[in-house]
This record gives C-alpha cells, structure tokens and sequence, in this order.
C-alpha cells in the first residue's frame, strides 16, 4: 500500500481519494505541537476544577451533572461504550479506513484535547490495516455520528471486533497480534473520538469519488449511443453552450464533441438525413450531464471543506486555555451535499436508461427491433432496457432530499438534526444502480454500431467497442444475457470504459 502524508486541514481530494482507494495517510509532522498542546490544555481545565461541557461533566441533556476527578477516565470508557448501539451490516473496509483518516485528520487539528497516543494509534490502525468493525446504522448526522464512530473508538479501547488482513477478530486479538496497545481514555477523548461528521462524510465523500466514475463512463457510452442512432453532434457545437454559459454544461458539451470527432458513421449522414432533430436524451445530453456537473462539483467543494474541519465538541483553544462548546458537529453541509450528489446521479442514470429505450425502438432508431437481427425468433435487448428501468425508478425513490427530514433526539436536546448519515449512506446503492444501468447502454451502444458496419466510430469510441468486445461478442442469436451484463458493468465500474477513451480530456469533478 502507498504511503500519503496527511496534512490536516490542508488534504485535497486527490488525498482522500487515494486513501479511499488504499493509501496509508501518515500524519504531517507539522501537527504534533498542535496536538501536544491541546492535550495539555485539557490537563490544566480539569486541574482548576471548573465545571466544562464534556471534560468533567456529562453529556447531552446530563450536562448539568457534575463528574467528580477521579471519575473521568470512567466518564470517558462510559460514553463510547454506552453510544456504541448501531445495529445493521458492518460499513464497507474502504469507508471505514476513510473514516477513520477523517477523524484523524480532525484530531490533529489540535482542537480536541486528545493525547498525542491516541492519535497515533489511529495511525497505527491504519497502517496495519486493523479496521474495527462498524454498524453502518443508527446515525441521525446531528450530535456527530455518535453510533458508528462510537463502534470505532470501543475498538480502540479493546472492544468489539476488528477486520484484519488474517480476517474478522476480537479488537483484544486483532492488536495483540499487530503489537498495538489499546487506549485508556484521557478527559475529554471519548467524546472528541465519537462526536464529528466523518462517518456521513466519509460515505458521501466514497459515493463521490464512485459518481465520477459514474459520470464520465456516462458521458463516453452516451456519445457512442449517439453514433449507434446516427444522430447529430450539431447539438453539441460550442457556440450553443456558450450563449447559456454554464460551466458544467460547455465542459460536457466539449467532451461529447471530442468523443465523436472523426466518426465515419457521423459523416456518413451529414447529407441526405431526413431527420431535423434527435431526441432530447441525446441532444440535451450537454444540458442535462453539465447540470449533473456543476451539482457533483459544488457536492465536492462542500465534502473538501468538510473533511478538512474540525466537527467535534466541546474545541479547545491552547492559545487561551479555553473549552468552547457549539454545533460543529451538527452535519448539514454533509446532508445537503448527499442529497444534491443523489439527484445528479438519479439524473445520469435516468438520461442512459431513455437512450437504451431509443435504441431498443425501431421508430426511433431505425435499427432492428431490440437491436437483434431476427426480432420476434429473438427478444435481443427487449429485457435489459426494462432492467434498466426498473434501476431508474428505484433510484428515483431513494433521491426524495434526506436533508428535509428531521427527528428529535436525546429528550429535544438534539431537536433538530441534519439525517446526513442516511442521506449519504443510500449513495453507493444508487450508484451502484446508475452504473449497471450505463453497463446495458454500453451494450446495446456497441450493438447499434455493429450494424453500420464497415463504418467506424472516432478513434475513442472504437477504442470503447474494442474494449467492450474483448468481453462480450455481438449478439446474433438471443444467449444467456445475464453473464454479458456482469462484464459490461464490470467494465464500467472499474473505470476501464474511460480508460479506453483516454484520448479525449474529460471534465474534472474534484482535484
């Protein structure tokens, strides 16, 4: 695994993608004075003996309760084990090491009072890849992500279970045999580990970095539909987009004109096509993907922001020895920037689904029906397009804005809350979704191709067919489709389909 120097509050999103992908953050020595301090301005409230939320009283609605000295580290134990009540399947590994980067990066800031060994701990976890094993439910993304980041601190203390590369094991088993020593928790470090927002950022931040893959695979296979029903990149000329002059919309509209130039199948009409204009899901396509754009990459500005803040409670502030307490920890950046990551991936796959149904029709496309040659002995692609549908619709339940909801908490001390945790976590199922659904337009892309043969597409776009065929034959007789779908998919998924194209520049999401 790759090392990456992390430092926090500085990382950019190339950052958290590489760890996202398996990169081993390694702190910034910069930061170690910063934690150093913090620490010892913690140890200096509890010597005075003031009352402060959080250090040496308790919490939410028994913040008013007063913790005498000699039970702080008993405080502390007390809350993380008492919060760690998820419940549902374990996050995903790569969101949970994310996570766990977030809140390091967090901690390092020298916010949060936490000993210089708790936070190399992390890094030590993170090193020998010994992840805890988290619930993914049970966050409402308001007092921070109290459950699951609750399940990742009792594995530092030696509680609860952990994934190893030997497997899933006892926390207790998982760091005897990595040479880890687990925590005792210091005044104030339960609660700096359990409240912030990097469970729902860490989610939103994943489905992110899966949504480009998604969207610019989108774009290639939507500009080789385009070939496959002869249709015009006149709708994609410069000067259209320009006189709009959304950014995202020019940027999606030079991709698409790139990816077709030099097409013989586009030539191969300019003359003599009767047609006036294509349909809207594959003129509108600069319109439509340039929206989808902009919202990716206001989501991405928002999440960048977040994953270099500082969203625990109550922060200390070294530089005057004091504990503030707000709502940093309150995630409505997060679930905003979930919900608009949502309808942009909602809208791709919708737009791919009405050009496989486009292809599918004789009327519209002028192809044989379902994109077989014998329709009728064979149904060809009658029954992916309505796979592909029902993808569309499912994905349109789940887009309805988590941000809107709310529901009180700990007796209406927590009376409003943000749902982030919800609102991000739905996101790698709908893209999972979305990405299937351009899996069966690549097929049925490079199946219309097929039939206006010997005429080529541009070079990109026949490096796509290439690439598509290499997996998957042209269908000449109806098979089992399923196997083909899972190749196309794959392809997609893994980013192979832009890789093929990779001699067209296109638009960036985030750095």
């Amino acid at each position: 695994m790759t090392e990456l120097v992390l430092k926090p509050g500085e990382a950019t999103l190339a950052d958290w993608r590489a760890i996202y992908r398996g990169a081993v953050p390694k702190l910034h020595e910069s930061c170690r004075p910063k934690i150093k301090a913090s620490a010892d301005t913690v140890a200096k409230i509890v010597a005075k003996g003031e009352p402060v939320y959080g250090i040496n009283t308790g919490f939410g609605k028994l913040a008013s309760v007063r913790i005498p000295a000699a039970d702080l580290e008993t405080l502390q134990r007390n809350i993380v084990l008492s919060h760690a009540a998820g419940v549902g399947e374990p996050m995903p590994v790569a969101i949970t090491r994310l996570m766990m980067a977030l809140k390091l990066a967090s901690l390092a800031q020298g916010a949060s009072g936490v000993q210089p060994k708790t936070v190399a701990l992390l890094e030590a976890m993170l090193a020998n890849d010994v992840v805890p094993v988290v619930p993914a439910q049970g966050s409402v993304g308001a007092s921070g992500d109290l459950a699951p980041l609750s399940h990742m601190t009792a594995a530092m203390i030696g509680v609860g279970e952990c994934f190893t590369p030997h497997g899933r094991v006892p926390a207790k088993v998982a760091f005897v045999s990595h040479g880890l020593e687990p925590l005792t928790l210091g005044a104030k470090e339960g609660l700096a580990l359990l409240n912030g927002t990097q469970f729902s950022t860490a989610y939103a931040l994943a489905a992110l970095f899966e949504a480009e893959v998604l969207y610019h695979s989108a774009l290639v296979v939507g500009a080789l539909s385009t070939d496959a029903a002869k249709g015009s990149d006149a709708p994609f000329d410069p000067r259209i987009h320009a006189l709009r002059k959304h950014k995202g919309q020019i940027d999606s509209a030079d991709a698409l004109r790139a990816l077709m130039a030099g097409s013989a199948i586009r030539e191969s009409h300019r003359v003599g096509d009767e047609r006036v204009q294509d349909p809207y899901c594959l003129r509108c396509q600069p319109q439509v993907m340039g929206a989808a754009l902009t919202v990716l990459r206001q989501a991405a500005d928002t999440l960048g922001t977040e994953a270099n803040g500082v969203t625990d409670n109550p922060l200390i502030f070294p530089e005057d020895g004091t504990a503030l307490s707000g709502g940093n920890f309150h995630a409505e950046p997060v679930a905003f920037a979930a919900d608009m990551i949502a309808l942009a991936v909602c809208e791709i796959g919708s737009l791919s689904e009405r050009r496989i149904a486009m292809l599918v029709d004789p009327a519209l496309s002028g192809m044989p029906a379902f994109l077989t040659p014998k329709p009728g002995l064979n149904s060809g692609f009658m029954i992916p397009q309505v796979t592909a549908a029902a993808l569309v619709s499912e994905n349109k339940q789940k887009a309805y804005p988590a941000s809107v909801d709310s529901i009180p908490t700990s007796a209406n001390q927590e009376d409003h809350v943000s749902m982030a945790a919800h609102g991000a976590r739905r996101l790698i199922g709908m893209v999972e979704n979305a990405t299937a659904v351009i899996g069966i337009e690549l097929l049925a892309a490079a199946q219309g191709c097929d039939f206006h043969a010997p005429l080529a597409s541009s070079e990109p776009l026949e490096a796509v067919r290439k690439a598509i065929r290499a997996k998957v034959p042209h269908l000449d007789e109806d098979r089992h489709f399923h196997p083909d779908m899972e190749k196309a998919i794959a392809l997609v998924r893994s980013g192979a389909v832009i890789e093929a194209a990779n001699a067209v520049k296109l638009p960036e999401i985030g750095g």
